[in-house]
């Protein structure tokens, strides 16, 4: 099939075939037509499937026969969990409606809320948002959604993985009831499904893929060794092999800020994105992984969504996520646009269980090796293949608590805090019983 062969209008087929595609991809075949004809739409597909020109393109099409959008309101609402891929859709919004009279903006929290308000005086067809910054520029009257036409949340799983399952409810309740809506996930968990029934309506259900297979052109390999020595086994793989162009992945911020300046201080320029960085340090530093001026960009999990690099060739574990599922997507960043690419885990004995469960998910026992001089003095066992568990279920939402803009990091949802009873009594020094 041809991307010609889909019902899109011309201008969009121009817009696509200046980025030399001329096939869609499986879930691209699967979700176009069906957004097209107006149905609600459940899609399984993980990262670098090109879903979201799945459903950015079908939704630019229906918009351009309308009437444009009215001060303070949208047409498209497009609902994602982090201000790095709210930022990528709307660069592929603004590719493939080049040739169309839509306007198409962005908001996320971890910078000022202003010019953001600005922004959307004018009206915008397309608006991509983080949830948090979405309810605060609606409670001050910024942004109306009376005359919505569609409603996407994009990477549902995430989204509830970092507990936005209180705002995308309270969203809910904000919008019109007839519109059409489309949910993209990278599985259909459970909670996934309970999420689908406050908002899809006889939806089309797509999955092109196995949930949680990996791509088969990502060699994937472990490199076993002490946990002390993996900063140091980092520094000379990427010397011995001449690796460019890394991102690895931290568990932590404070590891990732850890391993950045470790890296820098071996001549290996590097530099760390996650949530307590600014929105300014954030953009600027994926703009020169990008442009090859940095040679790893160190991640948290979360800070890594919205990279999308057609051609990173590598991608490394410094630690292994505690949720299998996550290893699915981080490795997901390479291999794309059918380009090779190699992940590498770093892997410690402290780590195995993680490791198991890892191969248990994709059903592979992956490879190991070790580096003369880094070898562990407490090797892994054995891994031995069981049927996989079903879906993890996502976190629990942390209350909030913590200090400055609740909306600081990638627009974290917040609960209201509980008046504490002990409190007046603490300040007129009534002893603390909680010791």
């Amino acid at each position: 099939m041809l991307f010609s062969e889909l019902g899109l209008r011309q201008e969009l087929q121009d817009a696509v075939a200046d980025t030399g595609y001329t096939k869609p991809t499986p879930i691209q075949a699967q979700s176009i037509p069906a957004v097209l004809a107006g149905s609600d739409v459940m899609a399984a597909a993980q990262t670098g499937t090109g879903k979201t020109a799945g459903f950015t393109l079908p939704i630019l099409h229906k918009l351009a026969d309308g009437r444009r959008a009215q001060p303070n309101r949208t047409r498209a609402l497009i609902v994602t969990p982090t201000r790095e891929l709210a930022a990528q859709i709307l660069d592929n919004v603004r590719l493939y409606s080049k040739y169309l009279n839509l306007k198409s903006e962005v908001v996320f929290g971890g910078v000022k809320i202003n010019p953001q308000m600005q922004k959307l005086r004018g009206g915008v067809d397309v608006l991509i948002a983080t949830p948090g910054r979405l309810l605060d520029l609606h409670q001050q009257n910024a942004i109306n959604f009376n005359d919505l036409e569609v409603l996407v949340l994009d990477e549902a799983d995430r989204m509830l993985d970092m507990g936005f399952i209180h705002d995308i409810r309270r969203l809910f309740r904000l919008l019109p009831p007839h519109r059409q809506n489309l949910l993209y996930s990278a599985t259909f968990s459970d909670d996934i499904r309970e999420l689908a029934k406050g908002m899809v309506h006889d939806p089309v259900e797509i999955s092109v893929t196995p949930p949680n297979s990996t791509v088969e052109r990502i060699e994937q390999k472990v490199y076993t060794c002490d946990k002390g020595k993996k900063p140091q086994l980092l520094i000379h793989l990427i010397k011995q092999y001449n690796w460019h162009q890394l991102l690895v992945f931290s568990r932590t911020k404070h590891g990732a800020n850890r391993l950045a300046t470790q890296l820098d201080k071996a001549g290996i320029r590097s530099s760390a994105i996650h949530g307590n960085k600014s929105q300014g340090a954030r953009t600027r530093a994926l703009a020169e992984f990008k442009a090859g001026e940095l040679q790893v960009l160190v991640a948290t999990d979360i800070a890594a969504r919205g990279i999308d690099i057609d051609k990173l060739p590598f991608v490394v574990n410094f630690d292994l996520p505690h949720v299998p599922e996550d290893y699915v997507h981080r490795i997901g960043r390479t291999g794309r646009a059918g380009a090779e690419g190699l992940a590498v885990s770093l892997v410690c004995d402290e780590e195995f269980k993680q490791l198991q469960d890892i191969e248990r998910l994709i059903q592979l026992i992956l490879p190991r090796d070790y580096e003369l001089g880094y070898q562990p003095t407490k090797p892994l066992p054995e891994s031995k293949l069981k049927p996989p568990k079903g879906p993890s279920k996502p976190k629990k939402a942390k209350p909030a608590g913590t200090a400055g803009d609740r909306r600081s990091d990638d627009s974290k949802p917040a609960r209201r805090r509980k008046p504490n009873p002990n409190a007046r009594n603490r300040s007129r020094g009534a002893p603390n019983r909680s010791r």
